[in-house]
């Protein structure tokens, strides 16, 4: 459901995945940026069992020849991310190959929480203050 927007334009965001995971054995899914061939940056909060990225989708719901579908191997939370306050809520998932906050094309936060029905406020993680984390982390894995 696109809340306060447009439609994109088909596959003009290929930076953008589809996250789903088991959570207590229901399906629960968010969004997730690509950052890296082989990296997916997303919140911590949506974490689960089964986790599974899809990249190359317009539309999800259907199938789609540029779609991507990749079981995530390895999810790495943040050391420091506290469920309980949601500080540091960011995630970066590995596959064997929470929606970005874009400006000026340039990745600035990751949405970590808000109102259900997507109305504002909306709380994004300023990306920035965790680049030391993801560029240390990427690096050694």
């Amino acid at each position: 459901e696109i809340i306060g927007g447009h439609e994109a334009e088909p596959h003009s965001h290929p930076y953008m995945a589809f996250v789903q995971f088991l959570d207590k054995k229901s399906k629960k899914r968010c969004g997730g940026i690509l950052v890296r061939k082989d990296f997916v940056m997303t919140a911590a909060h949506f974490w689960g069992s089964s986790i599974n990225v899809t990249l190359g989708a317009h539309n999800i719901k259907e199938q789609e020849r540029a779609q991507q579908f990749i079981p995530v191997r390895r999810a790495i939370p943040h050391p420091a991310y506290n469920p309980e306050n949601f500080s540091s809520d960011i995630m970066l998932l590995q596959g064997d190959s929470g929606g970005p906050l874009m400006c000026k094309n340039m990745v600035q936060g990751v949405f970590s929480y808000g109102k259900n029905n997507g109305t504002p406020p909306g709380v994004y993680i300023k990306v920035s203050h965790f680049l030391p984390w993801i560029k240390k982390t990427m690096k050694c894995i």
